[in-house]
């Protein structure tokens, strides 16, 4: 079995609209994979560790993975994640992966999609709260896939946004603005795009939301009163999702792959309010894994190998 590290994966330079790509694929053949829930266990201190199991079928051959997420406040950076992939029709184990990079690029990869597929159609101005990793990469995958001139209002904190413009200097389809307050984020948006990893209660008024707008609450927070009002929901899946609190009160669901393959509406005009919840399937996670060892494998990269030494014996005790 091959390891795969961070920086080999970092440096592969893979395109940010190849990321958008895989993850447009995945959406789109939701179905045909094998996608059970995730196991999530708490632990003291705000520790807990998520299990994500899935299947899928990738340029003729089966890929099965299981992503481990760990949280650890102590830790620095305190998230961290690693993916195990194998040949899910052999069972041969293929590669443990470092899963930190391939979390932030498809997480910002999926909500640039939801944008793209949910946002009024003449859309230009997106407003972002939390500018760390998740930002960065939703905003490297919009600006690669969006033909348009993008305004980017973004949330002061500390010095986040001044060294966020720095990151993206020199992108000619993007201008920047800071703002001081939720209020002024908000209003007069297009687009809201959260990445805040945490809010204890909502952030936002009603009245703030113009007609029309689109809310991507990466990490959920901070938007639940929208739940109430707003005209349309849609989620990467029922089950993330179908215990929020406000559930049985959405005026409208359905899941982002069924506006896709046509089983669902979609938006249907620039006046409705769209929330999109999408809370991360380790399906995109098994792509892209997939597809970096192949990437891998082609370009000859030096893996370091791991003998796990399986048992080769029936009975062995």
């Amino acid at each position: 079995m091959k390891t795969i590290s961070f920086n080999t994966v970092r440096n592969m330079g893979i395109d940010p609209a190849k990321c958008y790509e895989w993850v447009s694929d995945t959406i789109l053949r939701k179905k045909e994979t094998l996608l059970p829930a995730k196991i999530h266990m708490d632990l003291p201190g705000s520790v807990f560790c998520n299990v994500m199991p899935s299947i899928i079928r990738e340029k003729g051959m089966s890929f099965g993975g299981v992503k481990i997420v760990t949280r650890y406040p102590e830790r620095q950076p305190s998230l961290d994640s690693k993916i195990i992939l194998f040949d899910a029709e052999s069972g041969e184990m293929l590669a443990l992966m470092d899963g930190n990079w391939i979390t932030a690029m498809r997480t910002g990869a999926v909500a640039a999609h939801s944008i793209m597929l949910l946002a009024k159609k003449e859309f230009s101005t997106v407003s972002m709260i939390g500018l760390g990793n998740v930002a960065r990469s939703s905003l490297l995958v919009l600006a690669a896939v969006s033909k348009r001139q993008l305004h980017i209002r973004l949330l002061r904190y500390k010095d986040q946004a001044e060294r966020f413009i720095e990151r993206f200097d020199g992108f000619e389809n993007i201008s920047f603005s800071i703002v001081d307050s939720v209020e002024e984020c908000i209003k007069g948006t297009d687009v809201v795009l959260s990445c805040a990893t945490y809010f204890e209660n909502d952030i936002a008024r009603p009245e703030w939301f113009d007609e029309g707008v689109l809310v991507v609450p990466v990490h959920t927070r901070g938007f639940m009163n929208c739940d109430l009002f707003f005209d349309k929901v849609f989620a990467d899946d029922y089950g993330h999702v179908c215990h929020f609190k406000y559930f049985d009160r959405f005026r409208s669901f359905a899941e982002v792959s069924d506006v896709v393959n046509g089983s669902a509406k979609g938006r249907e005009n620039d006046y409705e309010r769209i929330l999109a919840y999408n809370i991360g399937l380790s399906i995109h996670d098994v792509k892209f894994a997939a597809n970096i060892y192949r990437i891998a494998v082609g370009r000859g990269i030096d893996l370091q190998e791991i003998a796990l030494e399986e048992p080769t014996e029936k009975f062995w005790i």
